[in-house]
């Protein structure tokens, strides 16, 4: 069999992140404090996690063990291309409840209601599906319970279970379900969907082990044909989608473990996680119809970050088996083609550097790829798509933040540019204006949303 070789960039990028495996069993040179969570690095998204702390109450009337909290939203979008039209006239109101009920017994409660009135506005735009699925939206996103016993943290119920997190994309953050249906454009923090699931941790010293189950999985919402970011862009509007989704046997749960390690400053971890795919694959089209489902995958991944004092070193790598590719093959009809799936072996992986440059500037920098095991000419994606991503942010004093994003694929000429200011006028409140662009040509995954180019603004307020 003839063997298939990566670029040098790419197996650079592989290699330094294929050697977490090793520098984990290694010994640390030096007593090292206890690993933590990576600081969010916007100041909002900071405040909002402390607005949410599930601790002891602070201010909470004495003996209540209660405390709430949450933020409303106002925002509009308005799409550029011709037809123009407005994608989001949205009311967002998001509610958190959370106690101590024990000195190790808290508990947590966070729920999300949309009214979006672009979709009533619009209606000689969106078909009938889509205004049903974006109109309205009621969602529990957190509804849990920890509970602590010696080094050993558990908690059950509703909730995010992040494992990795690079700018712009998902690479090892394969637990979290995702709302596909702007895309990866809204925060993180908002766009994941929450994980029925019972997880234990237990803490010793620098290492930090994690056990997760998920009897019933979610999976990501994705919206329907015709929507402005529908995954499948290429299905006509109005196509009868079928989705596929595991029954709720008990077999069909989702699984997982993870183990951390501090060494010498090295932050590493590795995971292995047993899944039904969040993202759904197309396996059928016909006349007006597309059938999808969720593939039964392993994942294998890898996570690693190091401060190395004037930028700090990041990456992440997963091997899933299981997932397959789209195919496309000649039909008998003249110039028809039929849709295929084939399996293959993968490699998802990124490695970046977030550099900071004085009091005022930020900047990260990205190569994110996917490698194929099995390749096949009639697949619709090459043996190695890669791609780079650019982030700048820059701030004004206390208030202003401007902030440019630039993703960009190596192997077609497809992009996406966000470039967008943040105004905190006041403490509990912030605007958001900003431009959101794809172009290119083909394929690409950017490219199919060439005709969704919007502006948009946003006005939040927390509580």
């Amino acid at each position: 069999m003839r063997k298939h070789t990566m670029p040098a960039l790419n197996r650079l990028a592989l290699a330094t992140l294929s050697a977490v495996a090793l520098l984990m069993i290694l010994p640390p040179a030096h007593a090292a404090d206890d690993a933590s969570d990576a600081a969010e690095d916007a100041e909002f998204d900071a405040e909002l996690d402390a607005l949410f702390d599930v601790g002891a109450p602070e201010g909470a009337a004495a003996g209540s063990g209660m405390k709430w909290s949450g933020y409303a939203e106002l925002g509009a979008a308005y799409t550029l291309p011709d037809p123009e039209h407005w994608s989001r006239l949205r009311a967002r109101v998001e509610l958190a409840g959370s106690g101590q009920l024990a000195p190790r017994v808290r508990w947590k409660l966070n729920a999300r209601a949309d009214a979006d009135a672009a979709f009533d506005l619009e209606d000689e735009h969106y078909p009938a599906a889509v205004r049903r699925d974006q109109r309205r939206n009621l969602i529990l996103r957190e509804a849990y319970v920890d509970l602590g016993q010696g080094d050993w943290e558990f908690r059950l119920g509703r909730q995010h279970i992040i494992w990795g997190e690079m700018v712009g994309f998902f690479f090892a953050d394969v637990v979290s379900a995702r709302d596909m249906r702007e895309f990866l454009l809204p925060e993180f923090e908002s766009l994941r969907i929450a994980q029925w699931a019972a997880r234990a941790e237990y803490f010793a010293g620098s290492s930090h082990f994690e056990l997760v189950w998920i009897p019933k999985p979610s999976f990501d919402e994705i919206g329907k044909p015709g929507g402005d970011f529908y995954t499948f862009a290429a299905l006509p509007a109005n196509t009868v989608v079928t989705e596929h989704k595991p029954s709720d046997s008990l077999r069909n749960s989702n699984w997982g473990a993870r183990v951390s390690h501090l060494v010498s400053g090295w932050d590493l971890s590795a995971f292995y996680y047993r899944s039904y795919d969040v993202a759904p694959t197309l396996y059928e089209v016909g006349v007006g119809t597309a059938s999808l489902r969720h593939e039964r995958l392993h994942q294998i991944g890898a996570t690693f970050s190091k401060d190395l004092g004037s930028f700090v070193l990041k990456g992440e790598a997963v091997h899933t088996r299981g997932r397959g590719v789209n195919t496309l093959v000649a039909a008998p009809v003249p110039g028809g083609r039929l849709l295929g799936l084939e399996k293959t072996d993968m490699i998802d992986y990124a490695i970046g550097a977030d550099i900071p440059a004085g009091a005022d500037w930020r900047f990260n920098t990205q190569l994110y790829g996917r490698w194929l095991d099995e390749h096949r000419s009639t697949m619709v994606s090459d043996r190695l798509e890669s791609g780079l991503t650019f982030q700048a942010v820059h701030s004004i004093g206390n208030e202003l933040e401007l902030e440019f994003l630039a993703v960009s694929s190596l192997n077609r000429s497809d992009y996406m540019l966000r470039p967008k200011l943040t105004w905190k006028f006041a403490p509990a409140w912030r605007a958001v204006t900003g431009v959101d662009v794809f172009g290119g040509s083909g394929t690409g995954r950017l490219s199919a949303f060439d005709r969704s180019d919007r502006a948009y603004v946003e006005v939040r307020h927390w509580f």
